[in-house]
């Protein structure tokens, strides 16, 4: 298998946590790449029509790609547990705030990246930012017990998706008022799998 790969990216590092976890890592080959929204090289669109990343390219069958189709079929073919049946509507829902965070947090970086300074849309990001706040008071208010719990992909999930608040936009500080998550992202982060796969 091959895996359509950029470290920056939280979606890509999610995929990345996973295969460390699963102890799938050595039966992927590594793929990096260069995207930016408007420049998708061509092994990316090969790999997914739509030119984003990742993409799991298999011996066995089509490219897959969304982070959580890839993550679900490492986790099914290594049997890893990651979406356990007795806790899998939470375990989709986290996953699905964190991805959520990642992509408003992505749409504020890109604001910024990609417009030129005189059209960059303040009010824009402040949108944007306003639903990480939410998710992030959410989950310290009401998920810290599921994320306290045994390690399944929504916990990974929220760990890629403060690893890149951090990253990125770090100067938003995330953690004031979250002060429960803020103690269990300091734990979480200490993992092998998250500190191998930190971007810098």
């Amino acid at each position: 298998m091959k895996l359509v790969f950029s470290a920056a990216s939280p979606f890509v590092r999610k995929v990345h946590v996973v295969l460390h976890e699963t102890g799938l890592l050595d039966e992927v080959e590594i793929v990096p790449v260069a995207t930016t929204p408007f420049d998708s090289p061509a092994e990316v669109v090969a790999a997914n029509p739509l030119g984003k990343i990742p993409a799991l390219i298999r011996d066995e069958g089509p490219s897959i790609y969304d982070s959580r189709v890839i993550c679900r079929y490492l986790d099914d073919r290594a049997q890893a547990g990651l979406y356990p049946q007795a806790r899998l509507w939470e375990v989709l829902t986290l996953e699905a705030t964190a991805d959520a965070i990642m992509e408003a947090a992505i749409s504020i970086v890109y604001e910024h990246r990609f417009r030129p300074p005189e059209k960059v849309y303040d009010g824009w990001c402040d949108v944007q930012w306003g639903k990480v706040e939410r998710a992030v008071e959410a989950l310290n208010a009401r998920w810290m017990s599921h994320l306290n719990g045994p390690l399944d992909a929504g916990q990974i999930a929220v760990g890629c998706a403060l690893g890149y608040l951090d990253f990125r936009l770090a100067e938003r500080n995330w953690r004031k008022g979250n002060d429960a998550l803020d103690d269990w992202f300091a734990v979480f982060a200490e993992r092998e799998a998250m500190q191998a796969t930190r971007p810098e």
